[in-house]
Formats: structure tokens, C-alpha cells, sequence
């Protein structure tokens, strides 16, 4: 019954917007930062948008309009005067978006250049900005501070119901590719410590695996020896292989939890059931948890497990 509910969820929310052409102001508010309220105010000053009505009189924006606020809110957010911004003609304020990006801007021009990609599903530009940020800044930063924000601000829409996931998976899928390469490209020869190893893997109905891949990268990268389940794992799965062999840290990341199911009842479930492992729980819905416990870890982003996994790798060079 549990999976069944999980799947229905799921399978409706793709057919509701696999070919998504429509967004909400709250969608609008989600991926652009600025306040549902203030897009109001600006549609009646300056007609920034005009959107269209459906029956019920709420407003509906397409892809043009996302990607036009998108650049609105790029230059805004740098210090441009919304009334300037408004006297722009639409291929003017794109000009002036991509000839205003500033070594210090970078981050949220990569974002909305990624979301725009995905909006059109326009894999050639994708991979082109995603391969100008590797270049620039790296891989580990290009994750970090592009990627997974990127990732991040569009899976959270899953929990207010707002979702677009055909967009989602069309970037992961890439993103993935990238990680696969990166984490084959890690020196083989590094010696990996099996007695201090990692279980990675995401909840029934959690089904974001970059921040797991990243997880990966990093212990590989640190000698450390990690086993890897991927997403949508059954509890009863983990107690089959953890029954047979220790697993020193039990590590899952949750953005969504899309079954609503008790956070604290599962962590509770999970230290019960595996008393002498390290459960570490990453992502947005730590900050639900009420839950303390002796072997329970809680580490809000990627960047906080960054620091607690070279935090242990430091400690056992000293050893």
C-alpha cells in the first residue's frame, strides 16, 4: 500500500506537467526569488508581465514570461532600478543580462541560465553552461554552489506542489552524466578505509540522487570505502544488507518526502533498527526533525557533509 501511494503520487504529478507550459505566480516566486506580492505591484506599475487568467481569475505565466522574469529578477537582485529594467524591450534586457554578469554574479547567472535551458529542454545549452562553469570554477564548486541550488530550487517545488518535474529530470539526467565521469576519473589507487565505510541511499519516495552522487565523489575522493544504493530504498532492503555486514555510517539525503510520512518516525526506525551504525541524515528536511539521538547525525547541506566527512578523514590520518 505504501508503494502503491508513493507511485500514484508520482505517476500523477509527471502526467500533470510533463509538457508544463503553465506556471503559477507562487512557481514564479519559487524560481525567480522575488515576492509574489512585489511581481503584483510590478505588473500594475511597469506591465512587466502581463499574464494570462484562467476562470477562476488566478494569473498563469508560460515559458516566455518565466525566462523574461528571470532576467528581470537577475538585474534586479544586482542593483538595476526596476523602473530602468522596465523600459527595456525584451531582446535589450537579454543583452544587457548576459553583458552585466560580473565575476561576482556568476552563481545566479549560471542558476538562471540553467533553468532556462531546462524550461525549453535545450540540451546543447545546458551542457554549455554547465561545461563554462566547470571550466571557471571547478567541479566540486560547480556543484555546490550551482548545481545543487540550481537542483534544489526547482525540486522544493515538489513540496508545495508546485512541479515541474520533466524539467527536473531532463537537467539531472546530465548532471548525472558529469558524475559519472568525475567519480571514474578519481585516482584508483587511493587506499580506502573499509573499516570506517558509508551506506548511501534516499527513503521510499525520495527520488533526488545528485546530492547522493556528490556524497559519493567526495568519500571516494577522501579514501573513504562507500556502498551505493541510490534512491527510493526500502527500509526492509537496508536490514537485509546490514544484517550481514557493518556499515559504520548509514548516510541518506531527503529534499522532498513526498509520502508525508513522519520524518521523526523514520529517523526513529532507522536508529532502532541499526544501533551500533552512524545514521547521517542531509537536505532541506532536516530542519523537521525534533528527534535526538545518540547515533544520529544531522548535517543541513551538502557543504555541512563536505566538512563532516574531511573532519573524519583528518582524524584518521592522526591516528
Amino acid at each position: 500500500m505504501f508503494q502503491y501511494r508513493v507511485k500514484s503520487y508520482f505517476q500523477a504529478w509527471i502526467l500533470k506537467s510533463t509538457f508544463m507550459n503553465e506556471f503559477t505566480i507562487k512557481d514564479i516566486e519559487n524560481l525567480s526569488g522575488i515576492k509574489a506580492h512585489t511581481l503584483r505591484i510590478w505588473e500594475q506599475r511597469y506591465q512587466i508581465l502581463v499574464p494570462k487568467r484562467k476562470d477562476s481569475n488566478h494569473r498563469i505565466y508560460n515559458n516566455e514570461d518565466l525566462k523574461h522574469i528571470l532576467r528581470v529578477a537577475y538585474l534586479y537582485h544586482n542593483g538595476y532600478k526596476i523602473s530602468k529594467i522596465a523600459q527595456l524591450k525584451r531582446d535589450e534586457l537579454k543583452k544587457l543580462t548576459i553583458d552585466s554578469i560580473q565575476p561576482s554574479h556568476y552563481v545566479d547567472a549560471y542558476i538562471n541560465q540553467l533553468i532556462e535551458a531546462s524550461i525549453d529542454f535545450d540540451e546543447e545549452k545546458f551542457e554549455r553552461v554547465f561545461s563554462n562553469a566547470l571550466l571557471h570554477i571547478g567541479f566540486e564548486n560547480s556543484i555546490l554552489q550551482i548545481a545543487y541550488p540550481f537542483l534544489e530550487r526547482i525540486g522544493l517545488l515538489w513540496v508545495t506542489d508546485h512541479v515541474i518535474p520533466a524539467q527536473e529530470h531532463f537537467a539531472s539526467s546530465i548532471i548525472k552524466r558529469k558524475f559519472s565521469v568525475a567519480i571514474d576519473g578519481l585516482d584508483h589507487t587511493i587506499r580506502q578505509k573499509r573499516d570506517e565505510n558509508f551506506l548511501l541511499f534516499t527513503p521510499e519516495g525520495e527520488w533526488h540522487e545528485i546530492p547522493l552522487l556528490f556524497s559519493q565523489y567526495l568519500l571516494k575522493k577522501n579514501g573513504f570505502h562507500s556502498i551505493y544504493f541510490g534512491s527510493n530504498v526500502p527500509l526492509e532492503d537496508l536490514k537485509y544488507f546490514i544484517g550481514r555486514r557493518h556499515i559504520a555510517h548509514i548516510c541518506f539525503h531527503m529534499i522532498t518526502n513526498l509520502t508525508k510520512e513522519p520524518i521523526d518516525d523514520y529517523i526513529q526506525q532507522l536508529c532502532d533498527a541499526f544501533p551500533y551504525s552512524n545514521i547521517v541524515m542531509t537536505g532541506p528536511q532536516v530542519n523537521q526533525v525534533i528527534t535526538k539521538r545518540n547515533n544520529l547525525t544531522l548535517i543541513n547541506d551538502l557543504n555541512g557533509f563536505k566538512r563532516f566527512m574531511e573532519k573524519r578523514s583528518s582524524a584518521r590520518h592522526w591516528v
